[in-house]
């Protein structure tokens, strides 16, 4: 089968990590991909929540990369918002065969780096929507990483269901926050259409 994304996969950066030694795919706010190979699925996450689901016995599953809980899917830009992001991450494990019984989360993200955001944060409502999501389509979570202050580097291995999960340190808080919100500032302008392993 062929990794099938949200955009034209060439919106999708293939590259080879150096690290684990297989080829990936780094998704950035708004994309989704699902694999059926040993494509290691990679993104970094300040406020921002990545949902990872998978069919352990067909081995098949996905990421999503959402940056708000739920918002208005005809603005141009849906997969922003998490209720749309975990909508379209499932339906595409369904039409590839995953059976929707079977299937496994894990989730990670929803960290406060943002600055200004001090009532209700963005990232805790991004952590609390993906937990209250999952439970009410039954879909258990293995594991999660969620909220606090640093941002997270993830690598998620859909053939195996193995979650690797980088804490990055707080010189990146501005960078990964930064990217975020020029994310948002551009799609506001111009809207297009097991367990975790923890390392330092």
């Amino acid at each position: 089968m062929n990794s099938v994304a949200a955009f034209p996969t060439d919106d999708v950066m293939r590259y080879h990590d150096t690290r684990f030694k297989v080829p990936a795919a780094k998704l950035l706010p708004t994309q989704y991909l699902v694999v059926d190979d040993p494509t290691a699925l990679v993104t970094v996450l300040g406020s921002c929540v990545a949902a990872c689901v998978r069919d352990p016995v067909l081995r098949i599953g996905g990421m999503n990369h959402f940056m708000l809980p739920e918002g208005t899917v005809s603005d141009g830009a849906p997969a922003r918002y998490g209720s749309y992001a975990m909508e379209l991450l499932i339906n595409e494990l369904l039409k590839r065969g995953a059976s929707r019984s079977r299937l496994e989360a894990k989730v990670f993200g929803g960290a406060n780096v943002l600055q200004g955001f001090v009532n209700n944060p963005v990232g805790t409502r991004n952590a609390e929507f993906v937990r209250e999501y999952l439970k009410a389509e039954r879909i258990p979570v293995l594991a999660s990483d969620l909220q606090g202050i640093h941002p997270r580097k993830v690598w998620f291995f859909p053939h195996t269901g193995k979650v690797m999960v980088q804490r990055l340190p707080h010189a990146h808080e501005a960078e990964v926050a930064a990217t975020e919100s020029a994310v948002r500032a551009r799609l506001s302008r111009a809207p297009v259409c097991g367990g975790v392993e923890l390392f330092g």
